[in-house]
C-alpha cells in the first residue's frame, strides 16, 4: 500500500476581516460577505513568505509522522508565490528540515494546484520504490491588487504531506486529472498584481475543470457521490465548493468539515490540502474522501482516498481549528504594511 503517511499545516497568526477592507474602501460589507461567504482571513507575518510558512508545514508533518528526514528521497514544493524567481523554494525546505542531499527536489507551477500535481508525482515514486518517503508541499503567500475583489480572500497558509509506504494512514486509490488551455486568471513576467476574467473565472474554469475532474474519477473507480464520507474541493471563496459539490450529487454534510475558507481565505495551492487536512483531523477508518483541487491556466487533479486504520495511531494535534482560533487581527493600515500593498486611489 502506497499513501500518505503524515500531513502538517501552517497558517500564520495575523488576520484581517473582511469587514475592514470593505471600511477602507467604502464597500458594503455584509453584501461582499454574503457574496464570497468569507468573514476574514489569513496574512502573512513581516517576515514571512511561501519558503518559510512551507518549512513550519512540513516540518509538523515530519514531526507528527516521527521519521528520520534524511530518508526523505524527494521534495516538491507547490507555489505560485515562490520568493525567487530563479531560486528554488524545495532546496530551502530541504536544508531546513535537515533532509540529505541525495534527494531530488523542485518547484512546481500551476495556480492553485501544483501541490497536487506534486501528489501524482510522489506518489508514484513510492509506489516504484524509487523513494522511501516523498515530501510534497502546497505553500502561498498569495497577493492581490488594493481594492480588487480578490483582497477579500487573498490569504496565506502551507500543507505538507508525506508519501510513504508503510504506516499509510491514508491510501491514495486512485486519481485523474482535466487540463485545458483556458486562461481565467494570470500574472505576465514583473507584474506584482495577478490579473483575473471576472465571472469568467467561475463556469469555464473552476465549474467545469473541477467536475469534469471529478466526474471522470468516479467513472473510473465505479464509484458515486454516496460512497464518499467527505468531498474536498479548492476553495477560492465559500459558494463555489459547495455549489460544485451540489452538482455533483455531494450533500452539504459531506463538504462542511473541509470548508476552511469562510475563516482562512484562498490560500492557494494549500487551499485543498489545508481542507482536506480538517478533514483527516476527523476522520475514521474506513472513510472515503474525495480531494479534488482547482488550479487556473486549467485544470483539476481528483484523488480517491481511503482512511486507514492507521490513523488512530497518530496524535492529530493541533488541529486546523485550533490553528484557526489563533488569530490576531489587524486594521487596514497594518495589512498594508504586512503584504507591502502600495495603497492608492486609481487615478
Amino acid at each position: 500500500m502506497a499513501g500518505i503517511i503524515s500531513y502538517g499545516v501552517y497558517v500564520p497568526d495575523f488576520r484581517i476581516k473582511a469587514d475592514e477592507i470593505a471600511r477602507q474602501w467604502g464597500e458594503n460589507a455584509e453584501a461582499i460577505k454574503s457574496s464570497l461567504l468569507i468573514e476574514e482571513k489569513s496574512v502573512p507575518d513581516l517576515d514571512e513568505d511561501a519558503a518559510t510558512i512551507a518549512v513550519e508545514a512540513s516540518r509538523a508533518a515530519i514531526q507528527r509522522a516521527e521519521i528520520d528526514a534524511r530518508e526523505i528521497g524527494a521534495i516538491y514544493v507547490g507555489s505560485e508565490s515562490h520568493p525567487y524567481a530563479v531560486k528554488p523554494t524545495a532546496t530551502i525546505v530541504a536544508a531546513a528540515i535537515g533532509a540529505s542531499p541525495s534527494l531530488t527536489a523542485a518547484d512546481w507551477e500551476f495556480a492553485c494546484k501544483a501541490a497536487t500535481a506534486s501528489f501524482q508525482a510522489g506518489i508514484s515514486l513510492v509506489e516504484s520504490g524509487r523513494a522511501k518517503y516523498v515530501l510534497c508541499v502546497g505553500a502561498d503567500v498569495s497577493q492581490s491588487a488594493p481594492r480588487d475583489p480578490l483582497e477579500f480572500t487573498a490569504a496565506a497558509g502551507a500543507a505538507a504531506f508525506l508519501m510513504g509506504s508503510s504506516e499509510v494512514i491514508a491510501e491514495i486509490e486512485d486519481f485523474t486529472s482535466f487540463t485545458t488551455d483556458t486562461p481565467d486568471f494570470w500574472r505576465r513576467d514583473l507584474q506584482r498584481f495577478p490579473s483575473h476574467g471576472g465571472r469568467f473565472t467561475g463556469e469555464p474554469a473552476y465549474f467545469r475543470h473541477t467536475k469534469s475532474a471529478a466526474e471522470m474519477l468516479m467513472h473510473k473507480t465505479g464509484l458515486r457521490a454516496s460512497d464518499f464520507d467527505f468531498a474536498v474541493f479548492h476553495q477560492p471563496n465559500g459558494k463555489f465548493p459547495l455549489r460544485i459539490a451540489q452538482s455533483l450529487g455531494f450533500r452539504k454534510e459531506q463538504v462542511m468539515p473541509s470548508l476552511t475558507v469562510t475563516r482562512l481565505g484562498n490560500t492557494y495551492s494549500a487551499s485543498s490540502l489545508i481542507g482536506f487536512a480538517a478533514v483527516l483531523d476527523v476522520a475514521s477508518p474506513g472513510d472515503r474522501i474525495l480531494l479534488c483541487s482547482f488550479g487556473s491556466g486549467a485544470g483539476s487533479d481528483a484523488f480517491s482516498i481511503r482512511v486507514t486504520s492507521h490513523i488512530e495511531k497518530m496524535d492529530r494535534t493541533p488541529k486546523v481549528k485550533d490553528l484557526l482560533n489563533s488569530s490576531k487581527y489587524l486594521n487596514y493600515a497594518e495589512y498594508a504594511k504586512h503584504t507591502r500593498k502600495i495603497v492608492a486611489l486609481p487615478e
